[in-house]
């Protein structure tokens, strides 16, 4: 990429990332030529390019399953909390100036040379997540940069958390309900399921962050419990083991996707999990429920366990998922073919000869089930009329 734009230099997460020697995710790279010129400039190299953000002088080049996004240096011109005007600049400390935090604000260029205006280097080792400037007017220009001094605080802070950050943030929180359901959520997710999470969730709570972005009754204690159990980080297990209510209003608060609101409704359902579960109970449990549904309640169920016993909910959900699901053998059309007339009946019948299998453990085959339905119910009724 250097070879295409020799005056491009690495910025922000990737500089981060490496100075601390953790995996690289995303590779993103600032230069002073406007959008027009780095474009022309890929063209020429015959690289691909996406125009992912060009009012803002952002594009992406992909080469081979290598995607790098590409920002020309740029000031704001003015800000709203969500959005900014920007304008290009030749100035590299200019470009810093704008970004988050001191961590973020970094740029190494082709030769290994760090260009570290703010003094990230010395706070990514001292483990201080510091905004760039003044803390309360990057947060003015962007709320969403609350959420995101949790998450950075999480992966790489360590001690007591940077005064001016925190002040700053306690006296801003309200800003968060500007910002569209998505983004918070987006942010909100990763902090969740992130490092120190129960931690981090304290903290936001003792901030008064955590009351404005979730305005349902929720249990920070609970959730502090549920993360030391060792429970999956699945953005909306963690979210329910949160909530002190089982409000499924939460899900359009956040603008949740259908499956995200179907995951939810799912953990609010109140499905009974015997510990001391045996074959037939688990066939059971399996032919009514997925078994990401049981494995997610039996989290939540391990978390309200008095003793909390990991070993035997260990036990439980190997158990769970090594057993077979088990598939009611029988549709509608088997009893119109024996002479029941279609329509809201034949649901009430299925249903009857279901509870059946389900009691029996899930073992019935086809033969068995319509034999029960003949003897139960069938002849009963030829026999009345």
């Amino acid at each position: 990429m250097w070879t295409c734009l020799p005056n491009a230099r690495l910025v922000g997460g990737i500089v981060r990332d490496l100075l601390s020697h953790q995996p690289v995710t995303d590779i993103d790279m600032a230069t002073p030529d406007p959008p027009e010129r780095i474009m022309e400039l890929l063209k020429k190299n015959q690289i691909k390019t996406i125009p992912t953000g060009l009012s803002h002088g952002t594009l992406t080049a992909l080469i081979g399953q290598n995607s790098f996004e590409i920002t020309t240096l740029r000031k704001d011109i003015s800000t709203d909390g969500r959005h900014a005007v920007v304008q290009w600049t030749s100035d590299w400390q200019e470009d810093a100036a704008r970004r988050d935090f001191t961590i973020n604000a970094m740029f190494c260029d082709r030769k290994g040379k760090i260009w570290d205006y703010f003094n990230g280097r010395q706070d990514l080792k001292e483990g201080s997540v510091k905004f760039v400037g003044n803390a309360a007017q990057r947060i003015k220009e962007d709320a969403l940069r609350i959420l995101r001094f949790f998450r950075f605080y999480a992966r790489f802070g360590h001690g007591k958390p940077n005064e001016e950050a925190i002040e700053a943030i306690s006296a801003l929180a309200g800003l968060l309900t500007g910002l569209s359901a998505e983004r918070r959520w987006s942010e909100w997710q990763k902090i969740i399921i992130g490092p120190q999470a129960n931690k981090i969730i304290s903290l936001m709570d003792e901030t008064g962050v955590l009351p404005v972005l979730l305005p349902f009754r929720y249990n920070v204690a609970r959730f502090d419990k549920f993360v030391r159990l060792g429970a999956p980080q699945d953005p909306i297990l963690r979210l329910a083991a949160l909530l002190e209510d089982k409000d499924i209003k939460v899900a359009s608060h956040f603008k949740f996707s259908t499956r995200q609101r179907k995951q939810l409704k799912g953990l609010f359902k109140p499905i009974i999990l015997p510990t001391d579960a045996d074959a037939n109970d688990f066939a059971r449990l399996k032919a009514q429920y997925s078994s990401k549904e049981l494995l997610d309640q039996s989290w939540l169920n391990q978390l309200e366990d008095f003793v909390l016993n990991g070993e035997r909910w260990d036990h439980w959900r190997s158990t769970l998922n090594s057993s077979d699901k088990c598939v009611f053998p029988l549709k509608g059309r088997d009893l119109v073919e024996r002479g029941i007339e279609p329509g809201p009946q034949v649901g009430k019948l299925l249903n009857s000869i279901y509870q059946w299998w389900l009691k029996g453990g899930c073992k019935a085959d086809k033969e068995q089930c319509l034999y029960w339905f003949k003897k139960n119910w069938f002849d009963k009724n030829l026999r009345g009329k």
